[in-house]
């Protein structure tokens, strides 16, 4: 489910309004060497004028939020994904149902596991509802 509601990016606006490739930071624990993040219209609704994260934003149920990861540029390796919902019953504490999926759509990390591989780098200090785009990208 969520490797089909992120294929596409139509209705999507991109972090900083921009479709670039951002490098990796320092604080990702994503192999692959560029990114770029776009959110759903519900989860847009917590993006300011210039793409970026509102302070203290909490982000809505409904909210989809896609990281591309990319190894070069024109090669999709990866899809790390946020779903809000938090009756779903992979959900974690915080309503979020996480997906690390394949450009192929193999799964590379079960929802099933409510973020245990991802929740504690989302977790560093200055994340935003786990959004950590602000920090490492200002």
């Amino acid at each position: 489910m969520l490797f089909e509601m992120s294929r596409s990016a139509d209705g999507f606006k991109w972090f900083k309004n921009s479709t670039a490739f951002l490098a990796k930071s320092a604080g990702s624990g994503h192999t692959q060497a560029l990114l770029r993040v776009r959110y759903n219209a519900t989860a847009a609704t917590q993006l300011d004028s210039n793409g970026r994260i509102i302070a203290g934003s909490i982000f809505p149920e409904g909210s989809l939020i896609v990281k591309e990861l990319i190894e070069q540029p024109g090669v999709l390796a990866r899809y790390a994904i946020l779903y809000k919902q938090k009756d779903h019953r992979y959900a974690d504490a915080k309503g979020w149902v996480w997906g690390y999926i394949n450009v192929d759509g193999t799964v590379a990390e079960t929802a099933a596991n409510k973020g245990e591989a991802c929740s504690s780098c989302h977790s560093q200090s200055a994340n935003i509802d786990y959004q950590l785009m602000n920090k490492y990208f200002p």
